[in-house]
């Protein structure tokens, strides 16, 4: 595909970088020469200085060949702006990230829609999302589902008390009749794996299990993790995020809010009927004892500053607080946070880049999850007539080794794939599959 980006920011960056990896032709748009030299420092893409807002710049993009348009600057009127003119110009499809909750509203999306853009995304919103389907589900450290439950994707940290630990694949699961959840992959001191048989389970192992809904009450039993209650919620910071998260949360737990800029914290008072808000310094232990932090159930660390959502989380895990979730924008600190016992990382890149990926696949993609434990993604394809992957069973069909059917939902019914399993037209499967493999993983479904 040709790919226009419009910001060469985190966002941005990290978007090019992927697609790019991705053998699309990309093209990113910015006024900063110094944000631009970056990108083509970690990515094989052509670059352009200048406002994306601008017809001329646009043009010298070649806009009107674009496939798909990208618009993830900082400012969010040069998204819309430029998204519009692109739209105009002969783009294709054209996406737009906004900082505004309104424009998200139904009678709003349809102006957006009549401008031409055809999807807004508001990475906080997504965010914050994913954080109220992590307090719902506290015994994964990720949590996605798939054709509305039928199927889930569920990762554990395998803990001294596992087990598992220390055996293989087939020694775990060959005592099981019917097998209702499967291990797709385990992450490793960086390494992400698919399992075979013989691949051993150790100690600090990062495990991703596709579950049916029958198969997530088994699989806890069976890993000793055990799904927790949040009554008492403490959220350190008062960004976007928190702001949703307060707004969704404060009428269903006792909400507490930790936030250091007094002008903001008088606002935000104001905004919450039942949500508590504390002007303080987060990485003060002494004020965080003081506001009962070791009697909450969870901590959500979503500040703008990482360091400071890893050390909280830190301090709280130590506290004996069940649930840790930090916002980590740094990747290089996502390893990190995960060695020092935070439960969960949130990424607003990687968020933003799942909601945007499918839009770069030639097959039909109803889902799709970058994950940050992993630089793997699980896809939910829907399964085309006279597709590949319909031709044999899976043992016969020579699906690539990087990558792995987890389960299949076929009408009303969730299954979990093996070897003698056989894929149907119109099937939702899902599929966990290694960078290496997206390509190949996607042919099979065409």
């Amino acid at each position: 595909m040709n790919i226009i980006i419009v910001g060469a920011g985190e966002v941005g960056t990290h978007l090019a970088t992927m697609l790019a990896k991705e053998y699309h032709d990309v093209t990113v748009i910015d006024p900063d020469p110094e944000m631009l030299s970056h990108v083509t420092a970690v990515s094989d893409v052509i670059t352009l200085e200048g406002s994306a807002a601008s017809i001329s710049i646009l043009k010298e993009a070649n806009v009107k060949k674009a496939d798909l348009f990208i618009a993830v600057a900082h400012s969010e009127e040069t998204n819309i702006v430029s998204a519009t003119l692109a739209k105009r110009l002969g783009a294709k499809k054209v996406i737009a990230r906004i900082d505004r909750y309104e424009y998200l509203q139904p009678n709003n999306k349809e102006i957006f829609l009549n401008m031409g853009i055809d999807s807004l995304i508001y990475p906080e919103r997504l965010a914050a999302r994913e954080v109220i389907t992590l307090l719902g589900q506290t015994s994964s450290t990720e949590f996605v589902d798939f054709s509305g439950g039928k199927l889930s994707l569920l990762v554990f940290r395998l803990e001294e008390d596992s087990p598992v630990l220390d055996k293989t694949l087939f020694q775990a699961t060959r005592s099981i009749q019917n097998l209702e959840y499967r291990a797709v992959a385990i992450a490793r001191e960086g390494e992400t794996i698919i399992p075979r048989g013989n691949d051993q389970f150790k100690l600090n192992d990062l495990v991703y299990v596709i579950a049916n809904q029958a198969g997530i009450k088994d699989m806890l039993e069976y890993t000793g993790k055990e799904n927790i209650d949040i009554n008492n919620l403490m959220i350190l910071g008062g960004s976007r995020i928190a702001i949703h998260l307060a707004g969704e949360l404060e009428n269903s737990m006792n909400v507490k809010i930790i936030e250091v800029d007094r002008e903001k914290s008088q606002q935000l008072a104001e905004q919450f009927k039942n949500a508590l808000v504390i002007n303080g310094d987060g990485r003060d232990t002494d004020l965080l004892m003081e506001e009962g932090m070791q009697y909450m159930d969870a901590f959500v660390a979503v500040t703008g500053n990482s360091e400071t959502n890893i050390l909280s989380c830190a301090i709280a895990k130590s506290l004996g607080v069940k649930k840790t979730i930090a916002e980590i924008e740094n990747m290089s600190y996502i390893r990190l946070a995960e060695s020092i016992g935070v439960d969960t990382v949130i990424n607003k890149k990687l968020i933003t880049a799942s909601r945007i990926f499918r839009y770069t696949m030639s097959t039909d993609v109803s889902a799709i999850k970058c994950l940050t434990g992993s630089d793997a993604e699980v896809l939910e394809f829907i399964v085309k007539p006279g597709s590949p992957v319909t031709k044999g069973k899976l043992c016969e069909i020579s699906f690539p080794k990087d990558a792995i059917i987890g389960g299949v939902v076929r009408g009303s019914t969730a299954f979990i794939a093996k070897g003698d399993s056989e894929i149907k037209p119109y099937d939702r499967v899902v599929v966990f599959a290694l960078p290496s493999a997206i390509n190949r993983v996607g042919r099979f479904f065409n």
